[in-house]
């Protein structure tokens, strides 16, 4: 029996291909992906620009032909004991036909990062479902955007809720990023620092990412939430997730758009900048958004999308900021995570964030719609 799977041989260039159903090694699973998300790090790859980690020891380069999709949702539809008994994160049995999501990185477990690092996996010699593994070589199938996916046994791997649709659980991933406003909480030792209940929070790019970080500061007690966005229709989504003002980047200037943070904020700017936007050209707006002493984080740009201007001393000394850049989530933040999504569904519209479902074939189509700014989270359903 063959597996289909939509495979990127090159930037731009989609086919679907049959691969061998394969056999599992000791501790491994097969999963039936039900949804896969488009994440912007596949729109990079689509677009060529495939280096992440870039100067650092864990850089890497896509390996073409790939199946993409790493924020995944579906079904165990094979599993070998050694998994049913050890594979799940929180210790909990396996078996046939439960609904999983998964960490798509793989650690070594002994480099410094993974011993001196809890929780969020920055090891040295990562590999990534969707983004490390060429198609080419077997199992083939480590990417969502197939019929079944091939689970490693070092991977780790969440039980969903009970109570959490695949429409829902395939935000798991994503969710699990906005650990990062836990982490600006950890700064908070002085009033002025860190972020702390009743703060300004500017959120400059309101794509799905960006959303869940305005549902997040929203649940943690933000004050005025600002949204940026260049489409209305995100806009408009955001303010449902918590957002009090939101700015449409396409209507107004970067001048324009610091004088009214300025204005909502009696001079002083906000406490908060979290950059969600995968180009570095707001990065400086965001910046002079801040008050003095506020803390900006960036998320946005996981591949290196080019170099920007700015100067040191307004920017950063002058400012006293506190500028923190994450490139990855925890693995300990799935179940947090997967426990907000439940709890807060009758607050949130999470039903709503897939805007959009594409079959294997059409993938092309998928990738094309999360660009256009009339989409929110655009999944491929290997179902359909």
């Amino acid at each position: 029996m063959d597996v289909r799977a939509a495979v990127l041989s090159a930037p731009g260039k989609y086919e679907v291909q049959d691969f061998p159903y394969p056999e599992l090694q000791d501790g491994a699973l097969l999963m039936q992906i039900e949804m896969s998300g488009v994440c912007g790090t596949d729109k990079h790859t689509y677009l060529g620009e495939t280096r992440q980690y870039a100067g650092t020891p864990a850089e890497t380069d896509t390996p073409f032909p790939i199946i993409q999709g790493h924020e995944n949702v579906g079904l165990i539809s094979e599993i070998t004991p050694t998994a049913a008994e050890s594979l799940e994160f929180y210790g909990r049995p396996l078996k046939v036909g439960d609904r999983i999501t998964m960490c798509p990185d793989i650690v070594c477990g002994s480099c410094y990062e993974c011993t001196h690092v809890m929780g969020y996996v920055w090891c040295e010699n990562s590999d990534c479902y969707g983004n490390s593994y060429s198609s080419a070589d077997p199992p083939h199938l480590m990417g969502g955007w197939a019929e079944q996916m091939y689970i490693r046994p070092d991977t780790f791997v969440y039980k969903v809720p009970s109570g959490l649709s695949p429409r829902v659980a395939v935000l798991a991933e994503l969710m699990a990023c906005t650990a990062s406003l836990d982490k600006l909480k950890e700064f908070s030792s002085y009033a002025i620092e860190g972020f702390n209940s009743g703060d300004t929070v500017v959120v400059i790019g309101s794509g799905p990412l960006g959303l869940l970080h305005i549902v997040k500061a929203d649940m943690m007690g933000a004050g005025r939430i600002i949204a940026t966005d260049l489409s209305e229709h995100r806009l408009s989504f955001a303010k449902r997730c918590g957002a009090n003002v939101t700015l449409n980047v396409s209507q107004s200037s970067a001048e324009e758009r610091i004088h009214q943070v300025m204005e909502m904020t009696r001079g002083r700017g906000a406490d908060v900048v979290l950059h969600m936007a995968n180009t570095p050209a707001s990065f400086v707006e965001g910046i002079e958004m801040l008050k003095r002493g506020g803390m900006m984080l960036e998320m946005g740009n996981f591949a290196d999308t080019g170099d920007i201007n700015m100067n040191i001393h307004r920017h950063i000394c002058s400012k006293n900021i506190r500028l923190i850049g994450l490139t990855n989530h925890p693995s300990t933040g799935y179940g947090p995570a997967m426990d907000l999504l439940e709890r807060y569904a009758d607050r949130y519209p999470f039903d709503d964030f897939v805007s959009h479902e594409y079959a294997l074939a059409d993938v092309d189509e998928a990738m094309r719609m999360s660009m256009d700014t009339e989409s929110l989270k655009v999944v491929i359903n290997p179902n359909l």
